[in-house]
């Protein structure tokens, strides 16, 4: 869930905004119908209706979809905005959209459920030879030399006195947002995949990737932004060279710092897999002197390792593993059943008392647990 701030920010994006904005321009005609997917605010689902849209429809998870209501009233369009709360693969619309506008994407667009949701939506809810925005994602990656961000992430973990590995392990097995200058490149940006939102099919990608160090310098991570293309010849890249976005640039750390030679290659492997609402990145590195071609370095990281997982955690993951509720998920499973529709809040709150008196003071202590229950699961 994004803070109204960090939607702000968004619109403040003057090239993202722009952008898309223009996008929308090529596209949205008298009588068009549009699916503003993800709207946030309703930025989009406006702009839509101001360029002449019979009806749009905006979908929308989070609270923020009421901020969204609010300015289809204040602008005059409520009448030609219909609003979802929900996850859109979970919608029917009344009628396929002749246009679908979306920007689900995090610092690069393999985030969460923006893939599938653009593969469903695509699939169910637009109409043939409807067009799609964005249209195409270039992702780009480049090795860089960046020791201020490496010592930040990872100089806390290199006391002399102490052996902090492990940790240091986990701050290198993620990425992090970063802006990369084009100083900070130590070889030419290479294309790793592009996407096609009207062909894809599965939210999972595979790339393999080889530079020839353009200079000598020390290889700290590489960097991946994307290249988008909304609509045919209108678009905008967070590379290092344009102006800076809301996306920025996606770092990935070496476990340690690689120095390299001017003509040393540098092979990587990169995948990004769709596992339970989110992705698992994988990146294997090799570095190979120049000449010679001998390896200097070799690399294997995963995200997988870039969250601690305790002894416990592993074993209550297991196949094997027979659980049984605790506290904690007998409270929730007893609200959850006694959600039938013949009872209010209050009343389970009551129930839960009786049940769990250790556990609360009072009915209206148990209800914050019941009210969120509600709010997650009640219709």
């Amino acid at each position: 869930m994004y803070s109204i701030y960090s939607y702000g920010q968004m619109l403040a994006d003057t090239p993202r905004m722009e952008a898309y904005s223009a996008a929308l321009r090529a596209t949205v005609k008298p009588g068009s119908v549009v699916l503003d997917l993800g709207c946030g605010p309703g930025v989009f689902a406006l702009l839509a209706c101001k360029l002449g849209a019979r009806r749009v429809y905006a979908i929308e998870p989070d609270a923020v979809i009421e901020l969204a209501r609010q300015a289809a009233v204040v602008n005059g369009f409520a009448e030609r905005i219909e609003f979802y709360q929900g996850f859109s693969t979970e919608i029917t619309l009344p009628e396929p959209a002749d246009i679908v506008v979306s920007d689900l994407r995090g610092m690069l667009p393999w985030f969460q459920q923006h893939i599938p949701s653009i593969i469903d939506a695509r699939n169910r809810l637009l109409t043939t030879g409807g067009t799609l925005i964005p249209q195409r994602d270039v992702l780009w990656a480049a090795v860089v030399d960046v020791p201020d961000r490496y010592g930040e992430i990872v100089g806390p973990w290199e006391r002399g006195d102490l052996n902090l590995s492990a940790a240091k392990g986990v701050a290198t097995s993620t990425f992090r947002k970063a802006r990369i200058s084009p100083e900070q490149l130590l070889v030419a940006p290479a294309c790793g995949t592009k996407i096609d939102y009207n062909q894809i099919q599965s939210p999972d990608f595979r790339a393999e990737i080889s530079w020839q160090a353009e200079r000598s310098g020390t290889a700290h991570g590489f960097s991946l932004w994307f290249d988008s293309e909304l609509v045919d010849d209108i678009g905008f890249s967070n590379n290092p060279n344009a102006p800076e976005l809301i996306y920025g640039n996606a770092l990935f750390l070496f476990p340690h710092p690689v120095e390299i030679t001017q003509g040393d290659r540098i092979d990587l492997r990169l995948s990004a897999d769709f596992i339970s609402d989110n992705y698992v990145w994988r990146w294997n590195t090799t570095f190979l002197s120049a000449g010679d071609l001998q390896t200097k370095a070799s690399f294997t990281q995963s995200t997988f390792f870039g969250v601690p997982l305790s002894a416990a955690q592993l074993r209550k993951q297991a196949a094997t593993y027979k659980p049984t509720l605790d506290q904690k998920g007998q409270i929730k499973s007893f609200i959850l059943n006694s959600m039938t529709g013949d009872k209010s809040l209050e009343e389970i709150a009551t129930r839960l008392v009786e049940y769990f008196p250790k556990h609360y003071s009072d009915w209206k202590v148990a209800l914050n647990d019941v009210t969120a229950v509600s709010l997650e699961f009640g219709q």
